[in-house]
């Protein structure tokens, strides 16, 4: 059966569902943040009809939605977390929380997966590569991912013909959605296809194997194009780099630093931008996980995702 696993990583904590030795799903959360399902309490500060606003004792606000009518402002209610934060280009999406009455439960991961020291090697690398590219390679061909404030975009380019590139595609889209955790609505923009049959037969390979998947969808139209609609509960690795590259580089700089080998002084080099996103709590917290001195060089020739880590001879 698949399982999650869980690491804890400097500045973020990561989950990988793993079936044998295949990655499914991969997630990661921030120090802070808010998460679907975590119950906290806060006082509405304002209130429309169901919907309102409410802030926490540190001063966070967060929309509240399913608010009983009989609850008025000032009052300090108890609330469960449905959406974390989302950022988008251009602006910023606050948490959103409901009353504990008209919560759903939430199946958090990262409370119930199984914590290890560190992930089978390459698997959360190759989630990342995936989120941080915007690309997924298939036989025939390739997805490109674009976040917009609208939705998430999926782009097929191929060699193929316009159906066997858009058969081909079908289980590495259903793959990709699960693998970067993705959520809200998502577009899908297939090869155009003029016969009809031809669309249905895309259309019916898309839902077995998105079965399993909770979504809604709508059937292919004359343009190729299939939107979905699935729950949303925070940011998923796509978003991240969208909206947060170089706070996810440094993150990855960091991993790279903790899981080289050796004896000596670790000697980590990067692009400058993320030099100055690094913590001091962070780097001592690489220091104590390898027992060695760290080491910054930085290197404006160097990509934002292209970090290097090596362990150096004492000096």
């Amino acid at each position: 059966m698949p399982e999650w696993l869980i690491e804890e990583g400097i500045g973020e904590t990561r989950a990988i569902l793993l079936d044998g030795e295949k990655i499914l799903g991969a997630r990661c959360r921030w120090p802070g943040e808010f998460h679907a399902g975590q119950a906290i309490s806060a006082k509405l500060t304002t209130k429309n009809g169901t919907r309102g606003t409410a802030e926490t004792p540190d001063g966070r606000e967060l929309l509240v939605d399913k608010l009983p009518r009989d609850v008025g402002e000032g009052s300090t209610l108890d609330l469960v977390i449905s959406r974390a934060a989302m950022t988008e280009r251009g602006r910023f999406k606050l948490a959103a929380a409901r009353p504990i009455s008209a919560s759903a439960p939430v199946d958090d991961v990262f409370d119930a997966g199984r914590r290890v020291h560190r992930f089978p090697p390459g698997l959360w690398e190759d989630a990342w590569s995936a989120a941080s590219s915007g690309e997924v390679a298939f036989n025939g061909g390739s997805l490109l991912f674009a976040v917009t404030p609208a939705m998430t975009l999926i782009d097929i380019d191929g060699s193929l013909d316009s159906r066997a590139l858009s058969m081909a595609a079908v289980d590495p889209i259903a793959a990709a959605l699960r693998l970067l955790d993705l959520g809200g609505s998502i577009g899908i923009d297939f090869p155009t296809l003029a016969a009809k049959a031809d669309r249905k037969a895309v259309d019916a390979a898309l839902g077995d194997a998105l079965d399993g998947w909770p979504h809604e969808r709508t059937a292919m139209n004359g343009f190729g194009f299939v939107q979905l609609v699935a729950r949303l509960e925070g940011p998923s690795l796509l978003h991240r780099f969208a909206t947060s590259r170089v706070g996810m580089s440094a993150r990855m700089a960091l991993r790279r630093a903790e899981m080289v080998e050796g004896v000596g002084t670790t000697l980590l080099t990067l692009h400058p931008a993320l030099n100055a996103k690094l913590k001091p709590e962070w780097m001592a917290e690489v220091e104590r996980r390898t027992a060695r001195p760290l080491r910054i060089e930085t290197d404006p020739g160097l990509a934002i995702e292209a970090a290097a880590a090596q362990v150096v001879g004492h000096e």
